[in-house]
C-alpha cells in the first residue's frame, strides 16, 4: 500500500495511491501521525481500502507523507563507499545524529538555500518509518517495527554541518532540508530494504547511483542499534545514510545554485523533483 498526503502546505490531507491513481481517505483517517501508527492504522486502511474513495486530481501537490513525525533520527556514512569519498573511517558504530522536523517538505516543493550559505549539497537517503514503540529490540525482530518506506533528500549545508562547531544537526535542519516521498510504501511491498537502488540526478545528471547494499550498518542493526538509546516511536523516521557521488566528494566540491533541478528515487518508492531557488529575505 501507498500512503499519500495532498493539499496546500499545512492543509495537507491523508490518501493512498492505488494501480497508479490517488485518492481521498480523509473521512475515514484523521492523518498520518504518531496515532495512526501506533493504533493499528495500517491494518484498519486495508480493510476499507478497496471501498469506493474520491479520486484526487493527478495534479494535486504531494505534501510529506507523513505528518510532523516526532524525530528524525540520521545516521552518517553508512555507505563504505560515501565514508571513502568523504576521506573518513569506516564508523565502528553507527553515526548518529538529528534532523529537525521543521525541514520538512513534499517530495516536488522548493529547496530553498539559506542565507549565508555557500555549500549546500544534496543526499538520496532511504527513510525508515517505523510502525510501533521500540526499545532494546534485537536484529532479528526489527522489521516487526517496520512500518514502511520512503524517499528521502537529506539536504545539507556542508559549511554549517562541519565548519561552524558543535554537531551535524546545524548543517540538515533548514527550512526545506528533509524533502520526503512521494508516498510511504508499506513494508510488505519492500522484499529487502538491504537491496534497493537509488539514484540522484542534478540538472539532468546522474550524480548519484547506489544500492543500499553497501550499506556498513542495516536496516535491522540501525534499528536495533538506535533502540538502545531512546524510544523509537511510531511515525519516527531513521534516514540510513547517503551512497557515493554527493557534492562534497567532488574534486573540486559541487554545490547546489540557483536554477539547479534535482530528480531522485529509490527503486520500488517512486520518484521526486526539486527545483533549487536561494533565501530571499
Amino acid at each position: 500500500m501507498k500512503l499519500i498526503r495532498f493539499g496546500a502546505f499545512g492543509e495537507e490531507k491523508p490518501g493512498i495511491e492505488l494501480d497508479g491513481k490517488k485518492y481521498d481517505v480523509s473521512h475515514l483517517v484523521a492523518d498520518y501521525d504518531e496515532d495512526f501508527f501506533a493504533n493499528d492504522g495500517l491494518k484498519k486502511l486495508e480493510e476499507i481500502a478497496s471501498n469506493d474513495l474520491p479520486e484526487i486530481p493527478a495534479d494535486a501537490r504531494l505534501g510529506a507523507p507523513v505528518k510532523r513525525p516526532g524525530k528524525i533520527i540520521c545516521i552518517g556514512l553508512n555507505y563504505r563507499k560515501h565514508a571513502a569519498e568523504s576521506g573518513m573511517e569506516v564508523p565502528k558504530e553507527p553515526v548518529v545524529f538529528f534532523k529537525a522536523t521543521s525541514s520538512i517538505v513534499g517530495p516536488n516543493d522548493q529547496v530553498i538555500i539559506p542565507k549565508n550559505s555557500e555549500k549546500t549539497d544534496w543526499e538520496v537517503e532511504l527513510g525508515v518509518v517505523i510502525g510501533k514503540r521500540a526499545n532494546y529490540v534485537s536484529k532479528e525482530e526489527a522489521l516487526d517495527y517496520v512500518a514502511g518506506y520512503v524517499v528521502h533528500n537529506d539536504v545539507s549545508e556542508r559549511a554549517f554541518q562541519l565548519e561552524r562547531g558543535g554537531q551535524w544537526v546545524k548543517g540538515k535542519s533548514a527550512d526545506t532540508f528533509a524533502p520526503l516521498g512521494p508516498y510511504l510504501v508499506t513494508k510488505d511491498e519492500v522484499a529487502d530494504p538491504n537491496n534497493l537502488n537509488l539514484w540522484l540526478k542534478l540538472n539532468g545528471e546522474k550524480v548519484q547511483d547506489g544500492n543500499t547494499n553497501d550499506f556498513i550498518f542495516n536496516v535491522q542493526e540501525v534499528i536495533a542499534h538506535l533502540s538502545e538509546f531512546m524510544s523509537l516511536m511510531p511515525g519516527d523516521i531513521i534516514s540510513t545514510g547517503t551512497p557515493e557521488g554527493v557534492g562534497f566528494g567532488f574534486k573540486p566540491p559541487k554545490y547546489l545554485k540557483e536554477g539547479d533541478v534535482i530528480e531522485l528515487g529509490i527503486e520500488g518508492l517512486g520518484e521526486a523533483r526539486q527545483e533549487v531557488v536561494a533565501y530571499k529575505g
